[in-house]
């Protein structure tokens, strides 16, 4: 893929819902580097045109510890993303009718690829407070696979958090490299936006998960209101391979 391909076309005045919802979807290449067929794609509607990311269903590889569907998981994180009101991950939608079948579409964010996590808490710390609202974002999906070159950097100064799929399980199976805050108290404002979800899952979110996941959610976000501490890993083990 060339560098003009790894651009976002659209313009400010493009809906990314909408257009992801209703655009025309063509494949333009597989991403490098993905343990399961994502596509950046090319999505149309008239004369408006965007780039997204496309992870089909077909696409994926068999796991032992997360049942079949990830794409369905990306779009649960956008929308629990959305329901706190973090906005830290980019539009995702359902799309049925992908050219590979049914599958994931989300925003492709156009970022400065040379910054990463690790990067931006290092020399960046105007952007800790949205490093923190990833990491408690990440306590309550449970991800298992927050990566550093997950955290995206746009030239407005933005993080984004990509590459959700592996997230919600019941069990409790945090992996993140977003430690530097552990035994922090959490800001009250992102304490308060988690209390709705500790009395009940948004439905978005819950009609996309097992039962037993929905519940572990809300329970989570119970501890999460009740001790609000970032945790510490006092084992050590709890990263994701590789780190970036």
């Amino acid at each position: 893929m060339s560098a003009d391909e790894l651009t976002q076309p659209a313009g400010p005045h493009v809906d990314p819902i909408a257009i992801l919802c209703h655009g025309e979807v063509e494949v333009i290449g597989r991403m490098p580097y993905s343990s399961n067929a994502t596509f950046l794609v090319t999505v149309r509607d008239g004369d408006d045109e965007a780039r997204a990311i496309y992870k089909p269903h077909r696409g994926e590889r068999p796991l032992w510890d997360f049942p079949s569907g990830l794409y369905q998981r990306e779009v649960a994180a956008f929308r629990l993303s959305e329901a706190l009101g973090f906005q830290v991950v980019p539009p995702t939608v359902l799309r049925q009718d992908g050219p590979l079948g049914i599958g994931s579409l989300q925003w492709f964010v156009e970022a400065d690829f040379q910054q990463h996590y690790f990067t931006m808490h290092e020399t960046l710390p105007e952007t800790h407070d949205q490093l923190r609202a990833i990491a408690v974002f990440d306590l309550l999906a449970n991800n298992t696979d927050r990566k550093s070159g997950h955290c995206l950097l746009t030239a407005d100064g933005r993080v984004w958090a990509i590459d959700n799929g592996l997230c919600f399980a019941a069990d409790f199976k945090l992996r993140t490299v977003i430690w530097e805050f552990g035994g922090e108290r959490i800001p009250p404002a992102l304490v308060a936006a988690v209390e709705p979800i500790a009395a009940a899952a948004p439905l978005g979110v819950a009609t996309l998960l097992e039962d037993d996941e929905v519940e572990a959610l809300s329970e989570r976000a119970r501890l999460l209101v009740e001790r609000p501490f970032f945790p510490i890993d006092g084992t050590g083990r709890r990263y994701p391979w590789p780190l970036v």
